[in-house]
C-alpha cells in the first residue's frame, strides 16, 4: 500500500514541477522576443492565442453565464491582463528570477493577510528581506543596476496576481453547480485579457505581431506559460493536497533563476541567490497555511 501511495503522490508531483518550469522558461523565451515586438505586442500574441487554444478546450458557455458569472469573469480577466502586462514590461529592465520574485510577494501577501494570524506577517518580512538581498547584489549578477522603475512595475504585477488570486477563486469556489465551471472560467477570463492589452500590443508592435515566425514563437510561449502549466496543475491538485501543491508553487522564484542562467545566460550571485531562498522559505511558510492557489494562466 505504501509503495502504491507513493506512486500515486510522485506523478501530481512532477506534474506541478513540470507546471512551474514550463511557466518559467516560457517566460524567458518570451523576453527573447521584445527585440521584435516589445513586451506589449508579445504579451499580446501570448494571451490571444492561450485565449484560442483553452476556448477550444473548454468551449465556455457564455450565453448561459448570468450578470453575475460575467461580473467574475471580468474581473479574473481584467486581473489577468494587469498582472501579465506589468509582469512583461518589468522584464524589460529587471532579469527574470528578480522579477519573478519580486512579483511573488503578491501571493504571498495575501496568504499572510487571509490567514489572519498575526505572526504569518514574519514570513512577508522575511520575504522582504530576500527582495533586500536582491537589491544588494553586486557586479554582472543577477541584480547589477537594479532598474527602479522596473521593481515599480514587478510590484503591480505582483498585486495583478494577488488580485487574480481572489478572482480565480470567487470563480472556483463560490459559484459551484453553475454554468461557469473554473475551466470555462479562465477561458472566458483570458479572451477578456487578450482583448484589454490588444490596443497597446498593436500600438507597440504594429505589423510585426503578424510575422509568421513572430506568431509561431508567441503560439510556443502561450502553450509554455498557460495551457501546459495550466492543465498540469488541474491535473495535480485532483491528488494532492493543498501543503505540498503550495509547497512546489513556491519554488517559482528558483524555477525563474534557473530559466534565466539557462535561456538567457541570467547568472546569479550568492547574495541574490540568498534573497530568492529566503522569498521561497517565506513562500513555503505562507502558503501553506493560506487558501488554495487558483491556477496562473
Amino acid at each position: 500500500m505504501a509503495d502504491k501511495d507513493h506512486g500515486g503522490t510522485a506523478l501530481p508531483v512532477v506534474a506541478v514541477l513540470g507546471a512551474v518550469l514550463s511557466m518559467q522558461f516560457g517566460a524567458a523565451f518570451a523576453t527573447t522576443l521584445f527585440d521584435q515586438a516589445g513586451a506589449a505586442g508579445t504579451v499580446t500574441v501570448r494571451l490571444l492565442f492561450a485565449a484560442l487554444v483553452l476556448c477550444a478546450i473548454a468551449r465556455p458557455p457564455v450565453h448561459r453565464w448570468s450578470r453575475i458569472e460575467w461580473q467574475a469573469v471580468l474581473a479574473l480577466g481584467a486581473s489577468l491582463a494587469l498582472m501579465n502586462s506589468f509582469f512583461y514590461a518589468a522584464l524589460t529592465r529587471l532579469p527574470l528570477a528578480t522579477t519573478v520574485t519580486i512579483e511573488f510577494l503578491g501571493p504571498l501577501t495575501l496568504a499572510a493577510v487571509l490567514s489572519r494570524r498575526t505572526r504569518d506577517g514574519v514570513w512577508v518580512l522575511l520575504a522582504l528581506g530576500g527582495i533586500v538581498c536582491l537589491g544588494a547584489g553586486h557586479g554582472d549578477g543577477l541584480t547589477a543596476g537594479l532598474d527602479p522603475l522596473g521593481v515599480a512595475l514587478a510590484l503591480v504585477a505582483a498585486a495583478g496576481w494577488a488580485g487574480y488570486i481572489v478572482a480565480g477563486s470567487h470563480v472556483a469556489t463560490r459559484l459551484p453547480g453553475s454554468a461557469l465551471s473554473g475551466t470555462a472560467g479562465l477561458a472566458g477570463a483570458t479572451a477578456i485579457a487578450a482583448v484589454a492589452v490588444l490596443p497597446f500590443g498593436i500600438v507597440s508592435a504594429g505589423t510585426e505581431m503578424l510575422s509568421p515566425t513572430f506568431l509561431a514563437a508567441g503560439f510556443a510561449v502561450a502553450l509554455l506559460s498557460s495551457v501546459i502549466p495550466y492543465s498540469l496543475e488541474i491535473r495535480a491538485l485532483r491528488d494532492l493536497s493543498k501543503n505540498v501543491f503550495a509547497i512546489l508553487i513556491a519554488l517559482e522564484p528558483a524555477a525563474a533563476a534557473l530559466a534565466g542562467v539557462l535561456v538567457l545566460g541570467q547568472f546569479v550571485d550568492t547574495l541574490s541567490a540568498i534573497g530568492i531562498a529566503l522569498v521561497v522559505a517565506a513562500g513555503i511558510g505562507a502558503l501553506r497555511n493560506s487558501r488554495p492557489r487558483a491556477p496562473v494562466a
